[in-house]
């Protein structure tokens, strides 16, 4: 398995050069000039060129690259334009609120999505099953911003229970986790629901209830291992996307998460924080998904050998 983990690090270097040619070449693409953002509309010409200059945006595109992926090499993503403070150091004080609140909706999603599935495949075409479904697709359907702002409004005016934005303490990550969990519990529902349906009808569970297995031994040691291989899938997939794709939440309650950051970086046209954080959720997200692929050898056996024999 050594050499497999090895493998899959070495595989990151290529996916991380593609993914920093793809986000330069766009944001330089992209409309604007920083140091225009930076001086204001009152500037003279002489200003901007020495800043440009003083960035190193007077450069052609190719050097400026090449530089960049130099600097990245040693550990170096830049300093931010607007703050010229280290990137690295900005993402690194950023990234505890995305995960903090990542982890935080992926557990309540799992915990809810994952029973709301098993019930709905153990019961299908049942009150139960409409009722599971019905739960499932109205998580699915509603928008993040809209839920946001009407459990803002219900909770933090109507009814002022919690604070309506900020981050700090537990009562603030109620709300964004509930929303943020919401669409994630509804995916988990309905992959566990098919999985089950599909696991349920294979030969190997009608020979165990032949047997006269007791329907709970089938249920765990049969049914629920094989149907947790694709839900491990969804379920990392998803936590890697929310590490880089909570930007409305952060946006809508104020926390001062990496997604934030980066939008806040692409008004003001800081191309070194747009990249660097590009790259980390890059970087997460491949981190995220050599964690799934090992957790597979804990579930299926045969996922293990492979390991071994690579």
């Amino acid at each position: 398995m050594l050499r497999y983990i090895c493998k899959r690090i070495l595989l990151l270097i290529p996916v991380l050069i593609g993914v920093s040619i793809l986000i330069f070449v766009i944001i330089h693409l992209a409309p604007g000039d920083p140091a225009e953002a930076m001086l204001g509309p009152g500037a003279t010409a002489q200003d901007l060129e020495q800043l440009r200059a003083n960035l190193g945006l007077d450069r052609p595109l190719t050097t400026q690259y090449f530089i960049f992926l130099t600097n990245t090499l040693k550990g170096d993503l830049g300093r931010s334009i607007r703050t010229n403070n280290p990137v690295l150091e900005e993402l690194l004080d950023r990234f505890k609120p995305s995960f903090t609140l990542a982890s935080l909706s992926i557990l309540l999603a799992l915990s809810i999505g994952i029973p709301l599935g098993i019930i709905a495949a153990l019961n299908q075409h049942t009150w139960a099953d409409n009722l599971c479904n019905f739960i499932a697709l109205t998580g699915f359907s509603l928008p993040n911003f809209w839920l946001g702002l009407m459990l803002m409004l219900l909770l933090s005016i109507y009814i002022p229970i919690l604070p309506s934005s900020g981050y700090g303490t537990w009562r603030q990550l109620i709300m964004p986790v509930v929303i943020l969990g919401t669409d994630t519990m509804a995916v988990m529902a309905r992959m566990t629901r098919s999985a089950m349906l599909e696991v349920i009808r294979q030969d190997y569970v009608r020979t165990a209830k032949a047997k006269g297995l007791a329907w709970r031994l089938i249920l765990m040691r049969h049914i629920l291992t094989n149907v947790l291989i694709p839900v491990v899938t969804i379920a990392g997939l998803l936590f890697g996307n929310m590490l880089g794709g909570v930007v409305i939440t952060e946006t809508v309650f104020s926390i001062p998460g990496v997604g934030r950051l980066v939008i806040d970086a692409i008004r003001f046209h800081d191309y070194p924080v747009v990249q660097g954080g590009v790259l980390f959720f890059a970087f997460c997200l491949s981190v995220v998904n050599l964690a799934v692929d090992l957790l597979y050898a804990l579930l299926d056996p045969r996922i293990k050998a492979q390991y071994r024999a690579g």
